[in-house]
């Protein structure tokens, strides 16, 4: 089965019931889960547990999901470093999180999917990545 890397930004709509998104982002899944094991990584586990007040229900919420966890490669992390760089010397500016550049160089390495709300910047710094939006 193919994996699909599931971004935080998705991963929040669905746990917090966004309003705006939480529908679209389920359905999305839903359509992706027949032929694609849903995963997170590092970064995204970290990103959501800020929702979180403790890892138990942190760990449930996504045993819940059924959702795979990969580590990060370390390409990707190296990937990022330079993407980032890329993107500070290109006049980014410094309050862009280095989390998504992690997201999006472990979905490059990897050649998996990324189901995201935020394709602008993954498709800049990764132009090889397929995006799944909701």
């Amino acid at each position: 089965m193919k994996q699909l890397l599931i971004d935080s930004s998705v991963l929040l709509d669905i746990l917090t019931d966004d309003p705006e998104w939480a529908e679209r982002s389920v359905a999305t899944l839903a359509g992706y889960s027949s032929d694609h094991q849903p995963c997170i990584n590092d970064i995204i586990f970290a990103e959501v547990s800020v929702g979180f007040r403790r890892i138990e229900d942190l760990r449930a919420a996504v045993a819940g999901l059924q959702l795979e966890h990969l580590p990060t490669p370390h390409e990707a992390l190296f990937l990022a470093g330079k993407a980032f760089l890329l993107y500070r010397r290109r006049g980014g500016i410094r309050t862009q999180p280095l989390p998504d550049f992690f997201i999006g160089a472990h979905a490059a390495v990897s050649s998996l999917p990324l189901l995201t709300r935020d394709p602008v910047r993954i498709r800049t710094a990764f132009p090889t990545v397929e995006i799944v939006r909701p």
